[in-house]
């Protein structure tokens, strides 16, 4: 594809699937794309995920517009071939890719002739860009809260606790007992491989038990499931899920983890998707992970559970969860939630800003990776029509054509 030269170039900020696609699918339409990484290599999250992880989405559903995922990978493709197949993305479509830049901040323009939007990055670097793609990610930096205690834990008491974003494989925390905090999917898988991989000891600390869901059912993946339901009204799903629960989802209340209360779907939309189980059922039936009450601070050397009894693991893993932190970046131009969370995502811009768009800042049951593609796709559309509008506005004699 020929890329027709424009005043400023869309830049994507981002280097994981979110920003690849979006530069992948514009450059399909003949815009220039520039992607910003801050780090070293496209991928960078994908490739300090832990060693076990592999996609809850199956191959197929989860490929960027433009190139399959082999099958070599199987249906449930592995982080280091999720990590293989974003760099052949990229060398595959040829995008033009800057590492090592990180955008601190990005601005409208003072002036028209400038470009729409003014990014600045490191290094004192000032880009002007005709539209701004924010590809983050969603696990942008790890959160851990507050807990009363925990600096006198972690100080003073030299209790050890890392956020699940640094963990990495069970070895270091063989024979040992080890106490995880959050019951997501991170948490879930984390605990499991710990009780796999020869911890003497597997707690699971849980604020809110979580819907656990089988990763395919007589050959049909859970994630076909999401898509077919995505666009039915929350009651619906609701009342349909609550109706087929005991067939769907996996009940352990006689293992000490009640059955979840409310909605599925409406959890979903609150940020709470499902567990997918890859081993935390078995687990937990078989006495190798004890769920226990949440977090609610420390004292000294020990941990305090929410139903007042005490806690002195030899290690703590923290799967709980990640900031956007968007703020910084964007916070200044009235485009984020309460929560810090973009007020549009795809071929949508905030009324406030017009050409700055967003992917991969929700996580749907019907897959991320899947829902990023088909943002990819209605971004370059949104962005390539406006390229074009505006080629014409200049050149009233005749469109220019895409490539």
């Amino acid at each position: 594809m020929t890329v027709t030269p424009q005043p400023h170039p869309v830049y994507v900020i981002g280097g994981g699937p979110g920003g690849l696609a979006v530069a992948a699918a514009l450059r399909a339409r003949g815009v220039r794309a520039v992607v910003l990484e801050r780090s070293d290599s496209v991928g960078h999250s994908w490739r300090h995920h832990y060693d076990r992880l592999r996609l809850h989405t199956t191959r197929r559903l989860s490929a960027l517009p433009g190139l399959k995922m082999p099958r070599s990978f199987g249906r449930w493709p592995a982080r280091a071939d999720v990590v293989r197949y974003l760099e052949t993305y990229a060398e595959f479509h040829d995008l033009e890719i800057v590492t090592g830049v990180e955008v601190t901040r990005v601005e409208r323009a003072e002036s028209p002739d400038a470009g729409p939007w003014v990014l600045h990055a490191t290094g004192g670097r000032r880009l002007v860009g005709s539209a701004v793609v924010v590809a983050t990610g969603y696990n942008h930096t790890p959160r851990v809260p507050s807990w009363p205690g925990l600096e006198a834990y972690a100080g003073t008491h030299g209790g050890e606790l890392v956020h699940a974003g640094a963990y990495r494989n069970p070895r270091p925390y063989e024979g040992r007992d080890v106490l995880v905090v959050g019951a997501g999917n991170t948490g879930a898988e984390i605990a499991a491989d710990l009780a796999e991989g020869g911890a003497a000891r597997v707690r699971l600390a849980v604020r809110t038990a979580p819907y656990i869901c089988r990763r395919s059912t007589l050959g049909w993946p859970t994630q076909r499931s999401g898509i077919l339901v995505r666009r039915l009204p929350v009651g619906v799903v609701d009342r349909l899920t609550g109706l087929l629960g005991k067939f769907i989802t996996a009940d352990l209340s006689e293992h000490g983890l009640p059955r979840p209360t409310g909605g599925l779907y409406s959890r979903v939309l609150q940020g709470a998707v499902p567990v997918q189980d890859v081993g935390l059922v078995a687990a937990v039936r078989a006495g190798k992970v004890e769920p226990v009450a949440a977090v609610e601070s420390f004292d000294g050397a020990e941990v305090v559970l929410a139903d007042g009894s005490r806690l002195t693991p030899d290690a703590i893993i923290a799967a709980t969860g990640y900031q956007r932190a968007l703020e910084p970046l964007i916070g200044h131009l009235g485009v984020l939630d309460d929560r810090g969370r973009p007020v549009t995502r795809g071929a949508r811009c905030p009324a406030e800003a017009p050409g700055l768009y967003f992917t991969g800042f929700t996580n749907p049951i019907s897959g991320m990776l899947r829902e990023m593609a088909l943002d990819a796709e209605r971004i370059a559309r949104r962005i390539a029509r406006r390229t074009d509008a505006a080629r014409v506005t200049q050149d009233p004699g005749g469109r220019t054509p895409r490539g």
